[in-house]
């Protein structure tokens, strides 16, 4: 029995590492150790024998697996000692850079869409994005047999079956916010629309998803001079520098007359240039609204006029910071934000400028 206790205190004292005990434990204290085996003999001892025996074995069984347990104890405080002594942080050095968010490019342009506006007297106007059919179009004047109202290019909701109303769409311009402003405030009326709108197209110019900002002025004596000098303006003011606009004849079921708006520009190595050159660039529609459009919001089409255009967010962002396909816009790669993105505090400011 001392020998068995000698040597295994031996061995445990000389172990070098937790595997080491591990095995240790398993030849002495094991279910087939020395001592477990010991212990099995006792049944072929006499009573007088046991009596003797088993409190040793116990003893020894005991006095094995503290120092086991001592030992590793003793193992894993140095191993703590060795990694404090290797693992060490200075508390003085500064703490590591976290890499900031930046504005995306649309946030950036609506920002500066509504600063430029909001200066001419509008007011900003939000609505749903999923509207109902009369408000999407018939109170737009949009006909039953418009192709604007093919499936193929509008996002329709689900009916259940037997409902016969007509479905939900998701908006496809921010038009119904004008109608539901003149409903709930009546004439006269200075607003702009900035939000998301839907259509079934993708290219690179096109994306389903895509973002729209409209405008809309009634009184008793606005006309189409008061929607250039607007837009003009507007334009001057965006781009940093003087751009002249040119109308043409064109045809929208919600305003009559209509006018397809072009910008001055000049292109240059694949780029354009806004402000400058002898081209032209179709950026938007406009256009006196149209008597029915203004009845269907509430408003006296013999008392009342005035003007309605609508242009995308997207493509200012694409003009402005020269940014050429409007899909990277929703791909969410943050190489392209960072290299596109604004800093929180760039926000914009007419008095401090709108350009980068």
């Amino acid at each position: 029995m001392d020998d068995l206790r000698d040597k295994y205190i031996g061995l445990i004292a000389d172990a070098a590492d937790e595997a080491a005990i591990e095995d240790l434990r398993v030849q002495a204290v094991g279910k087939k150790g020395e001592i477990a085996l010991k212990m099995r003999e006792l049944g072929k001892m006499t009573p007088e024998e046991r009596q003797v025996m088993g409190p040793k074995l116990n003893a020894l069984k005991d006095e094995i697996n503290s120092a086991l347990s001592a030992k590793k104890t003793s193992l894993a405080d140095a191993a703590l000692e060795e990694r404090l002594r290797t693992e060490w942080l200075d508390v003085t050095l500064p703490g590591r850079g976290r890499r900031q968010g930046s504005i995306h490019p649309i946030s950036q342009v609506t920002e500066e869409v509504s600063a430029i506006f909001a200066d001419m007297g509008f007011a900003v106007a939000e609505g749903p994005q999923i509207e109902t059919d009369w408000y999407n179009f018939d109170a737009l004047n949009i006909p039953g047999h418009h192709p604007a109202r093919a499936e193929m290019d509008t996002f329709y909701t689900h009916r259940a079956e037997g409902d016969n109303r007509p479905p939900h769409v998701l908006r496809t311009h921010t038009s119904p916010v004008q109608i539901r402003s003149m409903e709930k405030q009546g004439a006269p009326i200075r607003i702009i629309c900035p939000g998301r709108v839907y259509r079934a197209d993708y290219d690179q110019t096109h994306t389903p998803m895509f973002h729209q900002v409209e405008g809309l002025a009634i009184d008793k004596d606005i006309s189409m001079a008061n929607l250039k000098w607007v837009l003009e303006e507007f334009f001057t003011a965006f781009f940093g520098t003087e751009v002249k606009t040119r109308f043409r004849a064109s045809h929208f079921p919600f305003t009559e007359p209509s006018a397809e708006v072009d910008i001055q520009c000049k292109w240059e190595n694949g780029s354009v240039k806004v402000g400058e050159g002898d081209d032209w660039l179709e950026v938007l529609g406009s256009g006196m609204v149209h008597p029915k459009v203004l009845k269907a919001g509430g408003i006296d089409p013999d008392v009342y006029q005035g003007f309605a255009f609508g242009i995308g967010i997207d493509r200012l962002a694409m003009l402005k910071y020269g940014i050429p396909d409007l899909r990277a816009f929703f791909d969410a790669d943050l190489r392209w934000l960072r290299h596109y993105g604004f800093a929180s505090l760039d926000q914009p400011t007419l008095h401090g400028g709108l350009t980068r």
